[in-house]
């Protein structure tokens, strides 16, 4: 997968002063040795970082052509043409001489009374890209399969299906959402709160749908207790999503160890972050699937509460490859608006996609049909919205603000509609890109940036 970023207009770059010194910037060299990219990680870095142009140069404005195309060529960053001991500069100094792990150097945290840091490396949206068409050998969109095979890192359980999650929201990560989903090989996150019961009933009357579906907690001891004690009723269901706002907290990653220690046979989703380090340590710390996505869902208001978030497609491109690199697996989660959007997070190296909005407003989804002024709307609205604390915990605490919104959506019936939609847009991104499959498509992705993504005379 790669980006292509046009150049700013500016003077032409001043001639090379030759070949530098090795060790100068850069590590000793890219064969065996010493300087060699260390099995495994230098590979997933140039596919999905370095070629892509958002931690390189070959995006960064301004940035001469000679280094970017440096940079796309290599697997390591170019060299910063620029002095790191300039004013204002802020990126870090270059690597010494035999430091080759493909990563950047870590930075030394910053002593008190420091400024804050601005990294100014390029992040982009679904919105700012498109995928540029190639050549393609298929005659038809229905030679595209669609489905996947993965081998989980820590679970070691097996999954074949089409890779798409209908979120755990309490309006769309229902049992009968979950019963359509199955039938189309694809999973269906359940939300928290529905009860033992409730699972006991679902499992005697849906047994082919276990193996799609997921139990989801919080990190409280409640929510521990409760997700064992419907695990122990119905064993088949092998997935556990364990999701909340903020995956940084050490709290959260000491409860992802709890939990794989208690169930060491079961695949484990955590979320959310949106950075490589914290995809490291959640699948160190035992999840198999990391969740990304901080902020940029559809009734999400996480990112006008807190000014906190990250541009989803950067946040797949670079948490994928942290987590290839421990062959572990990445959920974009949130921000997909459209069938495209969808196809760009696959492109971008998503394992899994999950959507919320997308699925709501049909029959399948919690609520009853309102209508008013002649249409039919059903209810939407975020986990952390006023009407889900009122719903589930009585309302907001004080000590802390709804971070999610309440719509009405059109009602749209059948959810099955909607799955063809996205399952045809998908085979038609891979006929356009020359991928027979759906793992060949971050291969074959190359994304252009834009300034507009479609006509809008009649949207």
């Amino acid at each position: 997968m790669r980006l292509v970023c046009p150049q700013l207009v500016g003077p032409p770059p001043p001639p090379s002063p030759g070949p530098r010194p090795r060790g100068v910037g850069q590590a000793a060299g890219r064969g065996s040795g010493a300087g060699a990219e260390p099995p495994g990680r230098g590979a997933g870095r140039s596919r999905l970082q370095v070629s892509a142009g958002l931690k390189g140069a070959a995006c960064a404005p301004g940035r001469a052509p000679a280094a970017a195309q440096q940079a796309t060529r290599s697997c390591r960053p170019a060299p910063f043409p620029h002095s790191p001991a300039s004013p204002g500069c802020s990126r870090p100094p270059p690597r010494a001489a035999g430091r080759s792990c493909g990563l950047p150097p870590r930075r030394p945290e910053r002593a008190a009374g420091a400024m804050p840091r601005i990294d100014a490396d390029l992040k982009l949206d679904f919105k700012d890209v498109l995928l540029r068409p190639k050549r393609s050998s298929l005659k038809s969109r229905a030679e595209v399969d669609l489905e996947r095979s993965f081998t989980f890192r820590n679970s070691k359980q097996t999954y074949s299906g089409i890779p798409i999650i209908v979120a755990n929201m309490d309006t769309v990560g229902t049992f009968e959402m979950a019963v359509v989903m199955s039938q189309h090989s694809m999973l269906t996150a359940i939300h928290k709160h529905y009860t033992l019961d409730d699972w006991k009933l679902f499992a005697a009357n849906h047994p082919e749908c276990l193996q799609h579906v997921a139990v989801s907690s919080g990190s409280g001891k409640n929510d521990l207790e409760k997700m064992s004690s419907i695990l122990e009723a119905v064993p088949q269901v092998k997935f556990i999503c364990l999701d909340v706002a903020n995956g940084y907290s050490e709290h959260f990653v000491e409860f992802v160890k709890l939990v794989r220690a208690r169930f060491p046979e079961h695949t484990i989703m955590a979320g959310n972050v949106v950075t490589g380090e914290m995809v490291e340590e959640l699948i160190l710390s035992g999840a198999d699937i990391i969740k990304v996505g901080v902020g940029p869902g559809s009734v999400c208001t996480t990112r006008t509460k807190t000014g906190v978030g990250y541009p989803q497609l950067s946040a797949v491109i670079e948490c994928a490859d942290s987590a290839h690199g421990l062959k572990g697996h990445i959920i974009s989660d949130g921000g997909c608006t459209c069938p495209g959007d969808v196809a760009k997070a696959f492109g971008a190296g998503a394992d899994f996609v999950m959507l919320g909005g997308m699925f709501s407003g049909h029959t399948e989804c919690a609520g009853e049909v309102i209508e008013r002024n002649g249409q039919k709307l059903k209810l939407f609205y975020g986990m952390s919205s006023e009407t889900a604390m009122k719903k589930h915990a009585g309302g907001v605490a004080e000590y802390r603000a709804s971070e999610g919104k309440t719509v009405e959506v059109p009602y749209k019936g059948d959810v099955k509609d909607t799955i063809l939609d996205i399952l045809g847009g998908l085979r038609s991104t891979c006929t356009y890109v020359g991928a027979a499959k759906l793992k060949e498509l971050s291969r074959r992705a190359t994304f252009i940036r834009v300034t507009q993504q479609h006509n809008t005379m009649f949207s």
